[in-house]
Order: structure tokens, then sequence, then C-alpha cells
């Protein structure tokens, strides 16, 4: 699954890994019920909604993507403890090299496995990389029934102000 990057974003977005739709289209975040997209519009980032066949757009407005663990799986829980680990050691080096304002890893469990932060939570994160801030957002999967659309476009919200200092 090719990233959507540039040198200098604003942010950088970090999915966990492609799901199975997302490999097959070569489209982040292209499951209908994923609210990525959706979020993203909504919280300011894109003037308009885009579709997943238009993330090429991204890097106008700042923006980026690529992902924790390259393995596409039917869901996130089939990942190991492992290819966090791995994967964490890889984003680092990602970050290092492209220079991101923000690095933003959407869903808090990827992050605690791949950066062993047991404690993390949603918002900005202490840890930096180089120069780069972290944040962490809450997973736009239409699994995570703990967020509706609205809260989560207000935290994605949160880090387009931060991103935008």
């Amino acid at each position: 699954m090719p990233d959507v990057t540039a040198d200098g974003l604003r942010v950088l977005f970090c999915g966990i890994n492609p799901g199975l739709m997302t490999a097959a289209t070569g489209h982040h975040f292209a499951r209908p019920g994923n609210r990525f997209w959706p979020v993203l519009h909504l919280s300011g980032f894109t003037p308009r909604l885009l579709k997943p066949s238009e993330q090429g757009e991204l890097p106008s407005y700042g923006l980026g993507i690529t992902n924790v663990v390259a393995r596409a799986t039917a869901r996130a829980d089939e990942l190991t403890a492992e290819e966090y680990v791995e994967g964490g050691r890889l984003l680092t080096a990602k970050v290092e090299r492209l220079r991101p304002r923000w690095l933003a890893v959407v869903g808090v469990t990827a992050y605690r496995a791949a950066f062993g932060d047991r404690k993390a939570a949603v918002g900005p994160q202490e840890r930096t990389i180089g120069a780069s801030r972290v944040w962490v957002l809450p997973n736009p999967s239409g699994l995570n029934a703990h967020w509706t659309a609205a809260t989560m476009a207000e935290e994605f919200a949160r880090l387009r102000v931060a991103a935008e200092d």
C-alpha cells in the first residue's frame, strides 16, 4: 500500500494497517463504513469531503497518510505484537526522514503497541520524533463505537488548530 507523503507536511496521519478493501483498491481508509474522510472534512482539514480515490490531493493541504504496519488484514486484531513494534521502528525512521510538523496515529491501541507506551491516551503526546510532535487520534473505523463522527471531528480539529501554529 503506497504512502501518500511529502517532505515537511503539517500532519502525517498514520493508520494501523490497510484493511482488505484498502489493499484491493489502493486507497487508504477505503471501506465505506470508515469515518476518516468525513471526519477529516468535518474537522476543517479539507475544504470538501474527499473520496478515498482522491487521496493524492492530501499533500496540497499539507497532509499525508501512512500506516504502522504494512500487512493488510480484515481486522487490526490479526496483527502480532512483533509487527507493531517493527512498525513503530519503521515509522520512526519515516518520520525522521519526512519531518512532518505532527505525526497523528489513528488508534490509541496501535500507538501503545507500536511505541511501548501503555498509558497513552487520545491527544498530544510527550514523545517527539526528531522535531515532529505526536498526537494520538481515535480510530475512525466503523467498529469503534466509543467515538461518534462528531466527537471524532472535535479531536481532529484540536490537532488541526495545533498544526496551524
